[in-house]
């Protein structure tokens, strides 16, 4: 579709107003509105159900226990459904399809607002690619002990390793609705290492006669991991780039979007609830941020898990770093085959520089959950908490009751104050963990 063809296209503004007006989107380099939701649905649960669940039993639920971990995920859950909700029903917002985090921003606030926006977005999407680095590097490390305990690979070379992978995965995919089959691939490698762990995690507990499940620390120490962690479950639920994903999905765009964002709050959410909540049931407050270094099993089902958790990787990171792909192919107006000769260059030289310098950072401070803390604190709070209530207050002032509109202040208020306390809890873990490990580290 041409963006004339899509300025000239009529739809229901938001999906739930009764006046057709039309709408005009912004132009991009990439495709847009072709996807079913049941697509979108998958690119979303691909996210929630990445590699990243096998760390959430040590970095949720060991610092909360089980009465915070598991209330605070049910909770987090919840508001999360909330807010991606929000902002979902203002894609179609004041004549103008918003496909970009940016641009709902900017023209809800103006120009400031979208230079900071993007600004925090980018931060966000940045630091989950360092993550999915770390992880698939972690992985790969895991898989390589197994079999060869020499000491020769040290974490850093297998996180090279990664980035290499993911570059290639990168250059080879265009675009987001491209992934196509990948999705598939996606999700049934989430099932393998899922299920080997969630198996392996119930015969290591039941031949455990008993854990501790203690918080550990002093009380000092306590309030900043459980803050920290607290960062980590929003963090679970990271879709700091909804707009972006929901310019693919073909009309009516707000109403598939909204069963897309159901379906990953219910069905995709429950394996990640599985994975996180056995973990913890197995090992206590001993598992590890990794699960599948705890777990006890046959050496080729580890090694299948961990490979399967190092591919999930390559294809989450693709999708969160789309945005940026986006922004440098529309910039440079980088359109039309994707295997020609201009175009192929192009990708090799932009994506494979992001990879490159994602993968130094990730190989110079490999500490995942600290990651996962400080994008919880610095993005994922402001911009899927924050700034999904403001946006719709602002946008929707005329039509909010007094009630709604304390409603969304308190959000905006409480979630200001978490956003701040989560920053210092993070940066604190940060501070610490450099002092134990060196650059470059070897976890």
């Amino acid at each position: 579709m041409t963006a004339t063809e899509a300025k000239n296209r009529k739809t229901n503004v938001g999906g739930y107003d009764d006046d057709l007006v039309d709408i005009e989107i912004p132009d991009t380099a990439h495709q847009i509105s072709s996807d079913s939701w049941f697509q979108v649905a998958f690119v979303l649960t691909t996210g929630i159900n990445s590699a990243y669940v096998l760390g959430y039993s040590g970095t949720i639920m060991v610092p909360l226990g089980w009465i915070g971990g598991v209330v605070g995920l049910l909770i987090a859950t919840a508001i999360s459904l909330y807010a991606n909700t929000l902002i979902a029903k203002l894609h179609e917002f004041g004549g103008k399809r918003h496909i970009r985090y940016r641009d709902l921003a900017g023209f809800i606030y103006g120009r400031k607002a979208y230079h900071l926006t993007w600004g925090l977005q980018y931060v966000n999407l940045f630091m989950i690619s360092c993550g999915f680095i770390i992880l698939a590097g972690s992985a790969l490390k895991a898989a390589y002990v197994l079999f060869r305990d020499d000491h020769t690979m040290k974490l850093p070379h297998f996180i090279a390793i990664a980035g290499l992978i993911c570059a290639i995965f990168a250059i080879g995919i265009p675009h987001l609705s491209a992934l196509g089959v990948w999705l598939a691939v996606s999700t049934i490698l989430s099932l393998i290492y899922i299920v080997v762990a969630i198996v392996l995690s119930v015969r290591d507990g039941v031949k455990t006669p008993s854990r501790d499940y203690e918080i550990q620390g002093s009380s000092f120490s306590k309030i900043f991991t459980i803050t920290g962690a607290a960062a980590n479950l929003v963090f679970a639920f990271n879709t700091g780039m909804l707009p972006e994903i929901q310019a693919t999905v073909r009309q009516p765009v707000v109403k598939n979007m909204m069963k897309a964002l159901y379906f990953q709050f219910t069905a995709g959410v429950l394996p990640m609830y599985a994975v996180t909540f056995i973990g913890y049931w197995a090992y206590g407050s001993s598992t590890s941020t990794y699960l599948l270094n705890s777990v006890n099993g046959p050496l080729w089902v580890k090694a299948l898990a961990n490979v399967s958790a190092i591919l999930q990787s390559v294809i989450s990171l693709h999708i969160f770093a789309s945005p940026t792909y986006e922004y440098m192919d529309t910039k440079f107006g980088i359109k039309g085959n994707p295997l020609a000769i201009k175009n192929l260059m192009f990708r090799v030289m932009a994506r494979g520089g992001y990879i490159a310098v994602s993968t130094l950072l990730s190989a110079l401070l490999p500490f995942l959950g600290d990651f996962m803390s400080l994008t919880g604190a610095v993005s994922t709070f402001p911009l899927t908490f924050i700034l999904a209530n403001h946006m719709y207050y602002k946008a929707k002032n005329n039509k909010l009751n007094s009630m709604q509109k304390l409603w969304h202040w308190l959000n905006v208020v409480f979630f200001s104050l978490m956003s701040v306390a989560a920053a210092i809890a993070a940066v604190r873990l940060i501070a610490v963990d450099s002092k134990n490990f060196h650059v470059f580290a070897d976890l």
